[in-house]
């Protein structure tokens, strides 16, 4: 059960986090929600789809790390934080943290303050082991200040992510896509529920439409996407390594 409380460095001076991923802290995810502040960081390492919870709902984007239930092919313990890539998806990264809003006294009438909350429940907070979050003189630990960014990075988006799709719609540039390969096992694999950028669409969209998605930042976003479906050659290779590591164990 969580138990979310406000950080601050009285009660948490001596509370450390272990940034390390594994299965062990739940970190073997197929998938992990992104959004579109880091897509440019995120086209680099993972394939990024959209998805939708039901047929009438909004697109959420996901970074796809895996072909099956709990299986993070990003995981490595050969890796010092045992995850191996260049970056980390926000939503994982940033472990027991998450933005809260609270107003200051007397202020009931302006916009509620973002502050950083932790789960002391979570797996990765520990006493002994771990980043430190505060230094001795009461500061910010350049591991917080990290993690306080990867916060910012999933505020923002969440402010984004609702205008960029509902752009993506107008302009119909989504299309399902299915994900079809063979294993170096002849092991088929079909992968069904995703969407992505038609293409086609992209290319014969009118300059004006064009001119809109450049100036709102949004072609940048959407060439990230498209770019990232790279990735999912490189994602099939990390399958087939590991099912060849696993069989010669």
């Amino acid at each position: 059960m969580t138990r979310h409380v406000l950080l601050n460095n009285i009660d948490h001076q001596n509370t450390r986090v272990i940034h390390h991923f594994s299965s062990e802290f739940g970190d073997n995810l197929h998938s992990a929600l992104v959004f579109p502040t880091e897509f440019t960081e995120l086209q680099k390492e993972y394939p990024i789809l959209l998805r939708k919870d039901d047929p009438q709902g909004s697109y959420q984007a996901i970074a796809l790390l895996g072909f099956a239930t709990a299986e993070n092919l990003y995981l490595n313990d050969q890796h010092a934080t045992g995850w191996d890539a260049r970056y980390i998806p926000a939503s994982i990264e940033k472990g027991p943290f998450l933005i809260g809003f609270q107003r200051s006294m007397g202020m009931q009438d302006q916009e509620p303050n973002a502050v950083v909350h932790i789960d002391m429940n979570h797996p990765k907070v520990s006493t002994e082991q771990g980043q430190q979050l505060f230094l001795s003189q009461g500061g910010n630990s350049p591991y917080l200040e990290h993690i306080s960014a990867r916060l910012q990075t999933i505020h923002q988006g969440t402010v984004v992510a609702p205008l960029f799709y509902k752009a993506l719609e107008q302009l119909e540039l989504v299309e399902p896509v299915t994900i079809e390969f063979s294993l170096h096992n002849s092991e088929k694999i079909r992968l069904l529920g995703n969407y992505c950028i038609n293409e086609q669409r992209l290319a014969t969209l009118p300059a004006d439409a064009l001119a809109k998605l450049q100036q709102s930042g949004f072609l940048a976003l959407i060439y990230a996407m498209v770019f990232s479906m790279g990735n999912i050659r490189h994602l099939i290779e990390r399958k087939n390594n590991h099912m060849r590591q696993h069989n010669n164990l």
